[in-house]
């Protein structure tokens, strides 16, 4: 070694094995250099698993107040098209059912069991879009009634990026308050808009119509019997009826059982750290402010939990919209193919594929219930 390093005393390559002159048998002793680290703070831990655990309740919270108020919209929305369809529909079966069994015919048979599947048959037909239909309009809706439930505590709201729910922590109190309310309501079911007017309007032309086609036939040359007297009663009353059997077949089917997608991203696809609500408020945002800016803020928006009323015509009056009419974008369907689908609603739309995949079916196998060659 050179004589300007020979002051420097020679170590092992790790430094951290040294020969004890007395060890016996010259063994090597490992000396500990580390540290001992510093035993984390239990307070400082207790705190953050108890900021965890607020958050996770409070997404679980809104996740549950979304999914709540998405199964009260599918029954509200549902129930309009239900009365539009015993306003605008009914008539025309209660006048096919007059022309081949007379005006007393429902009268007798507005229970039957054929009616009662007929009816099933076309609301679960509709029900299946219900996700489609209501679960985007359902969504907005509720992030409304949060972003003014924010406001009305001097939350403040980013504009591009909406609401973030940590900022609702403070407030998780008043929103479990909310979130019971909506626990204590009986399930959703379908029943008539309490804003709805009567079916009167249904049963004048009902009786127009049977006037144009039966009545005054039946003034000049009685040739149908079942006609004369007062037909009136019996078709009103029969019309009366057949509504009320298509309220009572409605009311079997469940709400909870529809809008599959949205109902599995609010239970078990929502996440607890915030992200799906900073998401929602991300997509939401803009269009609120949107409509705000084009149509003003209307009347009671700003109440509490009344975030209802975006993208309808009115929020519990008669210009409310059916948006089972509201025409769906099924992805590429050539108009020229369609055979008129875009002038149908969408029960009959899915019956008139059903029967024309039958009918292809039946070109392609021979007769129905006949074997084709092999």
């Amino acid at each position: 070694m050179p004589a300007k390093y020979s002051h420097v005393k020679k170590r092992s390559a790790s430094g951290l094995l040294k020969k004890e002159k007395n060890s016996p048998n010259g063994h090597l002793i490992v000396k500990d250099t580390h540290h001992h680290s510093r035993a984390l703070n239990p307070h400082v831990d207790r705190s953050i698993t108890q900021a965890m655990s607020a958050v996770s309740q409070l997404e679980r919270a809104i996740a549950r107040i979304l999914l709540l108020r998405y199964e009260q919209d599918i029954a509200r929305l549902f129930s309009t098209r239900l009365y539009n369809i015993s306003l605008i529909h009914l008539p025309t079966l209660v006048m096919r059912c007059a022309t081949l069994g007379g005006p007393g015919w429902l009268a007798f048979n507005h229970d039957c069991e054929e009616i009662k599947d007929f009816f099933r048959a076309a609301i679960s037909m509709d029900m299946r879009q219900a996700g489609e239909r209501v679960a985007t309009k359902s969504v907005l809706w509720s992030y409304t009634a949060l972003r003014h439930f924010a406001m009305s505590n001097n939350v403040s709201i980013c504009s591009k990026l909406g609401l973030h729910s940590l900022r609702l922590l403070p407030h998780y109190a008043a929103l479990k308050a909310h979130l019971d309310t909506l626990e204590a309501m009986p399930p959703p079911t379908f029943a008539k808009p309490p804003h709805s007017g009567s079916l009167q309007e249904g049963q004048d032309a009902l009786e127009d119509a049977c006037q144009l086609k039966f009545g005054w036939v039946n003034e000049i040359a009685p040739a149908l019997p079942e006609w004369d007297g007062d037909w009136r009663t019996k078709i009103r009353y029969g019309y009366d009826k057949l509504a009320q059997t298509l309220w009572r077949v409605a009311r079997e089917f469940d709400v909870r059982g529809y809008g599959n997608i949205l109902r599995e991203k609010l239970t078990s696809k929502w996440c607890d750290c915030g992200c799906s609500t900073d998401h929602l408020g991300e997509v939401c945002e803009r269009t609120v402010r949107e409509e705000e800016e084009e149509n003003g803020v209307r009347l009671g928006k700003q109440r509490e939990w009344d975030g209802r009323g975006s993208g309808i015509y009115g929020w519990e009056t008669e210009e409310e919209e059916d948006i089972w009419e509201v025409e769906l974008d099924f992805g590429g369907l050539d108009p020229d193919e369609s055979g008129g689908e875009g002038e149908m609603t969408i029960g009959e739309m899915m019956e008139w594929r059903y029967l024309r995949a039958e009918k292809e079916k039946e070109l392609v196998c021979g007769r129905p219930g006949s074997v084709s060659p092999a």
